[in-house]
Formats: structure tokens, C-alpha cells, sequence
């Protein structure tokens, strides 16, 4: 196949041999697409990086201005207000705001009240937001960054609900940069150190208990491992019983992310058929309309599936419902990117005239 001389056509087959040897798909289907020119780069990256970055206050401590409380509350409101745009799929406009609240919560976590839990607790909200985005966008090892930084924040932040948001978010962060065993530990590790807290448990603690359980399912998947996928998704759904549809701590967990993630799982396992029938059975309609990521994520992942079964007509048809949903999740997603890819190489003209134009809006060619 290196050289050209067969190909392979399961998607599920590629997706597998990149697994095992570390590398992006793109490596395999495309000739000399291992390099990384920024063509397509997500544009807030390096404004975000460069934030990260500013250590020129460190050990210029002084003395909490008076003000501060306010100015928390404001960047506590800001960060709330970015996730909102994360989950809505405006991802460059919250890729805007992010330099500015980094900076911000960094100069209050240096200003002699580092220790202090109303900073940390604004300082982890910051950086989930921003790993959340960057792993989305394409930047894995600033999200790593990010998620670590968040991580730490949360768990000096005296709230035990924010370190377990904390790790849901590190957990597939770790899964994206390909060691599922440990992204699996860690999740289950925050559930049951979560569990031993909720003897009521509150809508906002059994929201992210269950997102916990998602994160280890995506891991489970990951790890190929399909018992303990099917294991944690059947918990998961009994969580989602007693929650219904909320978007409790940012999680949006409820019975159609189960679903979501039910398909994900089917597709990482190489079962497009399953993947196909819950996605066909999902009323998205559920789903709440500030939620774009998530109603997005449903058409991405049957549109993977019918690619997998070579119905690619339907798979492109998905494809454009998606983006017109949600441009901006479609252009950074990396999977769609290899759907795509994979769409061209047995490219019918006739059949999928919208094919090549989305592929070039996307930039994939």
C-alpha cells in the first residue's frame, strides 16, 4: 500500500493501521501529507499560545487590589460566555477571547492570591474552555497544556465537582493523543472518587458522573476493548435515565449524548452497520438548539458510516447538512477531513456533484 500498488478501501481498516503506527490518516491517504505547512491552520492558535506563554509577572507578587473580586466576577462571566460559543461552534470568535481571559485569570493568579479559590476556580473554567477548543480545532498539545493547567487549577481550587470536570475533559485529550489505557484510568478514577461524594446527588454531580462515563467509553473504544465499551455505555444510559436532557456544568450529557457517543463508539470498533442504525434511530431534534456541536456531531458521524459502507451519495449529503449547521466544525474537524479524503479517492462525479466544492471550503484539497 506504501508504494501505491493496492489500496484499501475500509475506512475502518485505515483508521486502524494509523492507530497502530501513530500517525494521521492524511499520512496514508494522501502523498505527502505528513507535513505540517499552518495552510489550514486554526487561526487564534498562536494569540492563544502566545498568552500561555507570558510568564514576564512571575514572582511579582503584590498585594490583591481592592477591585479584584469585580474583576474575577467579570472574568468568571467571560468564561462562561466563551464556552457557550465553544459549544455553539463559533470557535473563532471564542478563539478571539480566549488570549485576553488568559491573560487575565494568569495576572490574578499572580497578584499574591494564586492560593486563593475563587481564582482558581475561574482560572480551571479559562482552560477548560480553551483545551476543550484547541483539541477541537486541531492543536493537541496546547490542548494537553491547557487541560494539565486546568487540572491543576481545579484541584486547588477546594471544588471537588470542577477537579472531576477537570479530568472528563483531560481524559479525552489523553484518548486523542493516543494512550486510551491511561485516558480510561483516569476517568473511571474521577467517577469513583465522585461516586463516594453523592449520597443526594445534585442534577450538576450526576451530569458529570455520567460525562465520565462517556469520556471512558470513548477511551474503552479507543483501546479497542469492546466489552468494557459496552459495559460503560449501558451505565451511562442508566445515568442519563435519572437526568434526562440537560447541559449541566457544560457536559451536555443526557440520554442522545449516550447515543452520540454510541455511535462513535461503533465506528472506532469498525461496526459502521450499528453505527448507521443508531444514528438513523436519533432524534436530534432533542437535542438543545444552543448545543451546534453536538446536533453537528451527529450528521459528522453517519456521514463517517455511510462512507465506511460506500454509500457515498448519503455520506455527502450528511456532509452538507452538517456545514450548513455548522461551518466551522466541519472545516477544523480532523475525521471529516478523512472522510473526505477517502470520498475523493473514489470520487463518482455524477453522483456527488457537491463533493469537490465542500472539499475545497473545507480545505482538504
Amino acid at each position: 500500500m506504501e508504494r501505491g500498488r493496492r489500496s484499501i478501501d475500509s475506512h475502518a481498516v485505515l483508521t486502524r493501521l494509523a492507530e497502530v503506527l501513530r500517525i494521521d490518516i492524511e499520512q496514508i491517504t494522501t502523498p505527502g501529507a505528513g507535513g505540517e505547512d499552518g495552510q489550514h491552520a486554526y487561526p487564534a492558535a498562536a494569540l492563544i499560545e502566545q498568552a500561555m506563554m507570558r510568564y514576564g509577572s512571575l514572582g511579582a507578587s503584590a498585594d490583591p487590589e481592592p477591585e479584584q473580586g469585580h474583576q474575577m466576577g467579570h472574568l468568571r462571566a467571560m468564561a462562561r460566555s466563551a464556552y457557550q460559543g465553544y459549544q455553539a461552534t463559533r470557535y473563532e470568535a471564542t478563539g478571539r477571547l480566549l488570549p485576553g481571559l488568559i491573560r487575565g485569570v494568569e495576572t490574578a493568579s499572580r497578584a499574591g492570591s494564586a492560593g486563593r479559590p475563587p481564582v482558581c476556580q475561574v482560572r480551571a473554567l479559562v482552560y477548560d474552555t480553551a483545551a476543550a477548543l484547541l483539541n477541537r480545532v486541531g492543536e493537541p498539545s496546547l490542548a494537553w497544556t491547557a487541560a494539565d493547567r486546568a487540572m491543576s487549577a481545579a484541584e486547588y481550587s477546594g471544588e471537588p465537582l470542577l477537579a472531576a470536570l477537570a479530568a472528563w475533559r483531560l481524559s479525552y485529550i489523553i484518548t486523542s493523543r493516543k494512550h486510551p489505557r491511561e485516558a480510561l484510568d483516569l476517568a473511571m478514577a474521577a467517577a469513583g472518587t465522585l461516586e463516594h461524594a453523592m449520597r443526594s446527588p445534585s442534577p450538576e454531580q450526576l451530569s458529570v458522573y455520567g460525562a465520565l462515563h462517556l469520556a471512558a467509553v470513548t477511551a474503552a473504544a479507543a483501546g479497542y476493548d469492546r466489552t468494557t465499551t459496552a459495559v460503560l455505555l449501558e451505565k451511562a444510559r442508566s445515568i442519563a435515565d435519572r437526568t434526562g436532557e440537560a447541559n449541566h456544568m457544560g457536559t451536555a450529557f443526557g440520554p442522545v449524548n449516550v447515543a452520540i457517543h454510541a455511535i462513535a463508539a461503533h465506528l472506532q470498533l469498525g461496526d459502521a452497520r450499528a453505527a448507521a442504525e443508531t444514528g438513523e434511530a436519533l432524534d436530534i431534534t432533542a437535542i438543545p438548539a444552543s448545543l451546534v456541536g453536538r446536533r453537528t456531531q451527529v450528521s459528522l458521524d453517519l456521514a463517517r458510516a455511510y462512507a465506511i459502507r460506500r454509500q457515498d451519495a448519503a455520506a455527502v449529503n450528511l456532509l452538507l447538512a452538517a456545514e450548513r449547521l455548522s461551518p466551522e466544525l466541519v472545516r477544523y474537524d480532523r475525521r471529516t477531513h478523512e472522510v473526505l479524503a477517502e470520498l475523493l479517492r473514489r470520487e463518482h462525479r455524477p453522483s456527488t456533484p457537491e463533493l469537490r466544492p465542500l472539499a475545497h471550503r473545507t480545505g482538504v484539497i
